[in-house]
């Protein structure tokens, strides 16, 4: 075991915080310019039941969370385990093969919803708090749907995609 006094350095606090496995979401609206999507394991829900929010934070360096904050409606995926491809592209900086020929969903309010997750989430920005080199996300849900027997999700862990493993 390491046992490290508090410091600031990054690759140290980074690599303890990869220690804790998250879910996966892509982030997704219809903007004038097209389709727009950003990846997060940052991702919390529960934070609220009434209203229903959710949370994640968002680097104060991105370019693509300023493009996406203006949207009406937010659509959150929630990653299957065989969608790392997706979120790899999703989580590059090149616009033009991020959307290539995947299954997605358009809602009425412009809302983008990936084909594949195992829950799907309506938002809109509810708040915004600055904390440090991030801005914690408050979305409020207003419609969600799930699938009972999707694939299980997405996992980052230890700096890489993982899949849950079942217990015998």
């Amino acid at each position: 075991m390491t046992l490290t006094a508090h410091n600031q350095d990054a690759t140290l606090i980074r690599s303890a915080f990869a220690r804790y496995p998250s879910g996966v979401v892509a982030l997704a609206a219809q903007t004038p310019d097209g389709p727009t999507a950003m990846v997060a394991s940052s991702f919390a829900v529960g934070v609220s039941l009434e209203p229903p929010l959710v949370m994640f934070s968002a680097r104060n360096e991105s370019r693509t969370w300023p493009v996406l904050r203006r949207s009406a409606r937010i659509g959150i995926s929630l990653l299957g385990a065989d969608q790392t491809d997706l979120c790899r592209r999703l989580a590059g900086t090149g616009p033009e093969q991020r959307f290539e020929d995947d299954v997605r969903t358009l809602t009425e309010d412009g809302a983008v919803l990936f084909a594949g997750a195992s829950l799907w989430l309506d938002c809109s920005v509810f708040a915004e708090v600055p904390a440090g080199d991030h801005q914690v996300v408050l979305l409020e849900v207003h419609t969600l749907w799930h699938d009972e027997k999707a694939q299980d999700p997405l996992v980052f862990h230890g700096s890489a995609f993982r899949r849950l493993q079942k217990s015998a």
